[in-house]
């Protein structure tokens, strides 16, 4: 970083600005990332951060002084790198500067930026998106700072709020229902009726708990038979799913049905093998896809998806009771980085302006020196010291002083006012 100041740059697009198909169209994958930052690096970086995921592609970059060529606006060069004919619509990006991308990458790792509130996820990919920059040697002082306070922020928000608490999705709803009701799923068994996408997230998330066993019946078994393997799951046949409901804990159905697939008489006749152990059925389907009188059953935990919706939005609810803190906490980090790239840029004018001042000292001393006795000149040259740095004083103490963004603007106005009315980018100290 330059004692011209901090040049940290953000363009780019998401999920707010842009829809689906201009998204997917701006989307590097991991095997491109290392190519386009090296391309970016060669004419228009000194240092720079590409994150791109299916929400967002942002690009955060220190620019070169001057920048090599001339190829327009980042977002074309962005464009061009994924052989665009022509860039996406202006419309559709967003550009900062200063502490704004700073702000922006807070609230994005924070959660407070995501399609889903609280969402975190997007934390992975940015350690990702760093370390690929890491590894082609993009980054530098201001993107390695930029990352570690980030990565701060969003531990923070983890441990200090619970923005990312509670599930707002069905089918993580449905593995979290599960391991309450089974706190040790390793040795449970989970039956999954129907994997369509909804079953294959619901899959995901039982799998992802260390479940013990799955067993999937679905009406086509030859796609059943692709996915089982995916979660060392075991196939049966849809019409014998009924023979799996005594051996299974956990019950999901997520089928098409006009009338419910199971039945009182189904859970009543594998209760009365399961005795007193619990059974958890959650019912996905719309229409139901699970007779809703099986829910005053013994020892039988039914959730529908209107019940699971009020869970969420009580979750959800919860979440954005916690946005404030999560505020408080971005604007505390923003404030410690603002403090960081004031110090970064003012040592340099500090220093530059403390050799001006004792040049220009040093310069009016050998002047008139040898007229002073030699007694006296040791005592001249005290003196003259404490009036620069008294002179210097007030100004560097004003300087340090103030926080956040509008006086970080305001600090690199005076800093660029300094420079100028004292000639410190000049050589001669008359």
């Amino acid at each position: 970083m330059t004692a011209q100041g901090l040049s940290l740059n953000l363009t780019g697009i998401n999920h707010r600005t842009a829809p689906l198909d201009v998204r997917e169209s701006m989307w590097f994958s991991a095997e491109e990332l290392s190519g386009a930052l090296r391309r970016i690096m060669e004419t228009r970086a000194a240092e720079c951060l590409l994150i791109s995921t299916c929400n967002r592609t942002e690009l955060y970059y220190v620019p070169r002084s001057p920048v090599v060529g001339d190829q327009g606006p980042i977002r074309d060069v962005l464009s061009s790198l994924k052989n665009h004919p022509s860039p996406p619509p202006e419309e559709h990006f967003y550009n900062l500067a200063g502490l704004q991308p700073v702000k922006h990458l807070f609230k994005v790792v924070s959660g407070l930026d995501s399609m889903v509130l609280g969402d975190v996820q997007i934390t992975a990919q940015v350690k990702d998106a760093y370390a690929a920059a890491l590894d082609c040697g993009a980054t530098g002082t201001l993107t390695n700072r930029l990352f570690t306070a980030a990565m701060h922020v969003g531990k923070r928000v983890r441990t200090e709020t619970q923005i990312n608490e509670g599930a707002i999705s069905v089918s993580y709803l449905a593995a979290e229902l599960a391991t309450k009701i089974f706190a040790d799923l390793s040795k449970r068994t989970a039956l999954l009726i129907g994997i369509g996408e909804t079953g294959k997230l619901a899959a995901r998330h039982l799998a992802s708990r260390n479940l013990g066993n799955m067993v999937i019946a679905n009406r086509t078994l030859s796609v059943a038979e692709k996915i089982a393997p995916l979660f060392g799951a075991r196939t049966v046949p849809f019409e014998a799913m009924g023979a799996e409901i005594a051996n299974a804990d956990i019950i999901i159905t997520a089928v098409q049905s006009s009338s419910p697939i199971l039945t009182r008489e189904h859970v009543a006749a594998a209760m009365k093998q399961r005795g007193s152990r619990p059974l958890i059925l959650i019912d996905l389907g719309v229409p139901r896809n699970i007779d809703p009188a099986i829910g005053g059953m013994d020892s039988v935990f039914l959730h529908d998806i209107d019940s699971l919706n009020r869970i969420i939005d009580n979750n959800l609810s919860r979440r954005r009771g916690e946005v404030p803190k999560a505020q408080k906490i971005v604007l505390e980090e923003l404030n410690e980085f603002s403090r960081w790239t004031r110090s970064m840029e003012l040592g340099p004018t500090f220093q530059d302006l403390r050799e001006r001042f004792e040049a220009i000292r040093e310069l009016e001393l050998g002047r008139v020196r040898h007229r002073f006795a030699e007694k006296d000149r040791e005592e001249l040259d005290i003196v003259t010291k404490r009036i620069v740095n008294k002179l210097l004083h007030m100004p560097m103490a004003n300087l340090r002083n103030g926080h956040g963004e509008r006086e970080f603007e305001d600090t690199r106005r005076k800093i660029s006012f300094i420079r100028h009315i004292f000639g410190l980018d000049r050589d001669d100290p008359s």
